[in-house]
């Protein structure tokens, strides 16, 4: 399942100005870096992610690859951030970005 245009524009909007929940630092992609992935996308759904590395393609393989992992879908990314998004199956309204900050 892909995101409309309007679905992406609306996230985008969302997460501006949110800041970055993951780092993803030079030991890359370890076990625990995916489980607190798995906390933040359960917990708030949409998040950022920075990526530390100076390479681009390296930059857009992490991400693929976290995305991938996870299920995610990739709404943006800009140089070393990317946004990401997963709905949870209970959202928690508190927690949520999609429901805190939805329209």
């Amino acid at each position: 399942m892909s995101l409309s245009p309007e679905q992406r524009r609306e996230y985008r909007g969302i997460a501006h100005h949110l800041k970055p929940v993951i780092i993803i630092g030079d030991k890359g992609l370890t076990e625990g870096l995916q489980q607190e992935l798995e906390r933040a996308l359960n917990d708030h759904e949409l998040i950022k992610i920075k990526v530390a590395s100076p390479d681009r393609e390296q930059r857009q393989e992490a991400i693929e690859a976290l995305c991938e992992a996870s299920g995610a879908r990739l709404v943006q990314t800009i140089g070393k951030i990317a946004v990401i998004m997963r709905r949870a199956a209970k959202p928690n309204p508190k927690l949520s970005n999609l429901h805190r900050f939805s329209k």
